[in-house]
Order: structure tokens, then sequence, then C-alpha cells
């Protein structure tokens, strides 16, 4: 059994830092410390259990607090630093990184360090006093949407953008019904948890509320309508229809939607790329009743897709949401997002005289980061760089496809890709085990991966942007590697 330093605070002194602040965690061989100096800080030797435990100096563990989530729960990874596209671990090893969409434009980035060195030793405050930055970057960030989102609103995280679109939306139709795709994550709060059926539907969660209409989501491959039994217009057709009949459902029920929200590539769901003309047809149905079309942008926005700033854009120039959030690589991990939307619902919101302020959101030092994220983006070709490698490592997907039955589909665009995993090639079965045991080996070969989708076979690619040919070439060989080890040992 390892062992583990924990800070332990005498009896006394614990009810009240707990009243005062709930504020130290330790997990993975860390704590962290925040409260009064002059509370004294004791420590102890105890087991370590692999859970997250506060520790006092009369129980042995007062109460387990699983708060962090970690990556290879069995075998967790404690890293130390990061370089771009690669992170090392306490004993050097060096591990390519195939899944921080946070860290967008690569970890540890010079010029991100030096903007917010810059500006912390400047300047930090909220944003109710007028500073160049909010205004500057608000401005760059809309010329990059399409004219009619014009309005930006700052925050803090993803979770805090697709909050305020939901308020955004309801002040706006007068309404609450919302329709949600099925599978979909839009983030953590009470709010959000509502409209996420990848959580309300899962262990823990309290199912779906009277007003949030699921939609299936169109996935062509492992969906309810699938590419083996329909055309591709059949497909569009079918998957709009659900849409159009819960439109219908909650009007007869005299309730009206509010609005559709959905990311324009679904990431939890098992990297679902979206058919053609899909969101075209679908928001035209919401809107036609009234709603609005909020494009979940948190976490394939900002080029991820290569060929456009926004992953909707794949749908054509002409289909433009009401509504876009975004959040986690806006920041390359500086936590900003923001909530982008049209003049119209804007001043809807601004008319009701409840004001809306962000102590955080828009700050000096968060605006010069996403001001430096876009520079880089810009500088470092990083759009051009996803269409590449995203190509380059499609071909070599598809080809390693052919030579590996388990491969069931490949499908993406740019840096954002999925390996859905079968047992079977005609039932489609998914292959959730061997999905588990090909991360396992990947991260054994110091490649990080993960695996998604309703049953959790579905690999996803969304690695820092910088990630090159090279790193596509060494993985693609892994992995091939590892495929070869599993026909074998059938």
């Amino acid at each position: 059994m390892q062992t583990r330093f924990y800070p332990v605070l005498p009896s006394s002194v614990w009810p009240f830092l707990q009243k005062s602040v709930d504020d130290w965690t330790s997990c993975s061989n860390t704590f962290r410390y925040l409260g009064t100096r002059s509370i004294r800080l004791f420590f102890m030797m105890v087991p370590w259990t692999g859970n997250c435990a506060r520790q006092t100096d009369t129980d042995t563990v007062d109460k387990k607090r699983p708060s962090c989530k970690l990556f290879f729960k069995a075998d967790p990874l404690k890293i130390i630093s990061a370089k771009g596209q690669y992170m090392f671990n306490e004993k050097g090893d060096k591990y390519l990184d195939c899944i921080n969409n946070v860290t967008h434009v690569g970890h540890s980035h010079t010029k991100i360090a030096e903007v917010a060195f810059k500006q912390l030793k400047t300047l930090n405050t909220n944003s109710r006093f007028l500073h160049d930055n909010l205004v500057l970057y608000a401005e760059r960030l809309t010329s990059l949407l399409p004219s009619p989102l014009s309005v930006c609103f700052f925050v803090n995280s993803g979770s805090e953008a697709n909050d305020l679109a939901l308020r955004l939306a309801r002040t706006h139709t007068k309404r609450k019904e919302v329709i949600v795709l099925d599978h979909a994550y839009h983030g953590h709060v009470i709010s959000l948890i509502d409209v996420s059926p990848y959580k309300f539907d899962h262990p823990g969660g309290e199912g779906k509320p009277d007003w949030v209409h699921v939609a299936p989501v169109p996935d062509v491959y492992g969906g309810k309508y699938r590419d083996n039994e329909h055309s591709a217009e059949e497909l569009v057709q079918l998957y709009t229809d659900e849409v159009q009949k819960l439109i219908d459902l909650s009007a007869a029920n005299g309730k009206g939607i509010s609005c559709f929200i959905a990311e324009s590539l679904q990431s939890c769901g098992g990297q679902i790329i979206l058919p053609p003309d899909y969101l075209r047809r679908v928001y035209k149905s919401v809107r036609e009743a009234g709603g609005v079309c909020i494009a979940d942008e948190v976490q394939v926005g900002f080029g991820r897709v290569g060929t456009h700033w926004w992953a909707f854009q794949l749908q054509g120039e002409d289909v433009i949401p009401d509504i876009v959030t975004m959040g986690k690589p806006m920041g390359n991990g500086h936590p900003i997002a923001a909530v982008i939307t049209t003049k119209e619902i804007a001043d809807s919101f601004s008319a009701t005289g409840m004001e809306y302020f962000n102590t955080y959101g828009g700050n000096p030092v968060s605006c010069a980061i996403g001001n430096a994220v876009l520079d880089i983006i810009e500088e470092e070709k990083l759009r051009e760089n996803a269409t590449v490698v995203g190509n380059h490592l499609l071909i070599g997907l598809k080809e390693l496809k052919e030579k590996h039955s388990i491969i069931g589909d490949v499908r993406g665009v740019g840096m954002f890709i999925g390996i859905d995993l079968v047992k079977d090639r005609v039932t489609r079965d998914p292959a959730t085990v061997e999905a588990q045991h090909i991360i396992t080996r990947l991260k054994q070969q110091l490649i990080l991966f993960s695996a998604d989708g309703p049953n959790r076979n579905v690999l996803k690619f969304k690695p820092p942007m910088v990630l090159s040919l090279k790193d596509a070439d060494h993985l693609l060989k892994t992995l091939d590697s590892i495929l070869n080890e599993i026909k074998a040992a059938n």
C-alpha cells in the first residue's frame, strides 16, 4: 500500500475551517490548502486509498470526497510539466497528448505566459471599469462570426456560457421548454444537468425534467437510423422529423419551444459528425415555431475543424445560430468563456431590467490571454495544421479499418476524430471492453487517449492543435501494433 503526506487539522480547528471554507483537497500525491494563514497545519502519514479524502486527527477518514475525476483511474498519471503536445510525469516519461482540447495552442505556450505576466503585473480587476482589452477582444471575436452575431457576454467557463444562453433564450421567447440531443453534455451546473442526457440518464441522474425534450442524436453509424438501412437524404429527413415531432408535441401541450441547443459536433456522445443539411433544416423548424437556436461550440470551436473557425459553419455559410457559446480552448487552459448573440436577443435580455454582471468575466488578464490565443492560431497557422494532420490521420485510420475488423467506423474533421470500435460490423455491437484495453495499451506506449459515447466504445482524438504529422504517424503505427495484438489473441 502506498503512503502519502496529508495536512491534518486539530479537531478544535476543523469545524471553524469547514464552516468558513471547504477548501483543501488531496489527490494524486498533491494537496492544496487555501485559507487563513493563522491556522497551523500538522502532518501525518496515512495510507493512500486512491480517493480524495479529508483527514482529521480523530478519524482516519472523516469523509471520502472523490472531488476529482481522473483519467486512468486504476493507474493514474501524475503530470508535472507539459510543452506543446507532450506531457511529462514525475519520472520524466514523455506522453503524446491526444486528449487535451483545452490547451488548444499547445501546453505552456511562451506567448501566453508572457502576455499573462505582463497584464497581471499591470492590472487585473473586475469588468465594471473601462478597459481596452475587453472591447478590443470582443470586437475581434465577433468579427470571426457571421454579422448577426454581434453582442458578446464574457463569462468564466463553458457551463456559465450555456447557462446564460438558456437565460437569453427563455427571456427572449418567454418560454421554458428545450429540445436537446440524446447523449448531449452541456455543463455541470443544475440548469445544464437538466438538459444533458449524458448526465441525467446515467447513475446519479434524476431523469429528464418534463420541460426537456430529447431528440435522437443524428448518429448515422450507430444511432436510431443507420446508413446501412437508409440513404443519406432519408437519414437527414428522418432525424430532422424527430425534432419536428417534439416541436409539435410542445405546441400541442400549450407550451411552445424556447430553444434547440446542440453541440455543432457532438463530443461526449461519441464524436458525432452531423449529417449535411441537418442544422439547416432543424434551425428552420425551430424558428418557425418561435424558438431560438443555440450552437454549443465549447469543445469544437476556435478552428479545431480546420476549414472554419466554428463547427456550425460546416453545415453551410447560411446556417447561422441565434446564440453561440464558447469556452474550453478560448484561454488555452485559463478560465474564460463567452456567449455571442444577436442584438435583438440581447435587447430582450436587457429590457427586463435585471442587470447581468459577471465579476471575473472579461477581466483584463483573461481578455489578454484570449487575444493571444487568436494571435497564435493565426501566426502558427493552426487551422491549416488541423486540416493537414487531421486529413492525414483520417486516411491512415481508414487504412487500418480495412485491415482490422474491430474498427467499424472512422469519422471526423480536422483534429476532431472518432474511431468507433465494434465486435461485429454487421450488427455493429459496441466493443466496449476492447476500447478500454486499447486505451490502457496506448498509455503504456506513452500515448494518452480516451473513449466516450453511450457505450464508451469510441476512441476520441482531440489533441492540442500543434500535433504534427510525425506524431500522427507514430499514433497510427502504435495503434496498428495494438490491434494486431488483439487479433492474435483472438
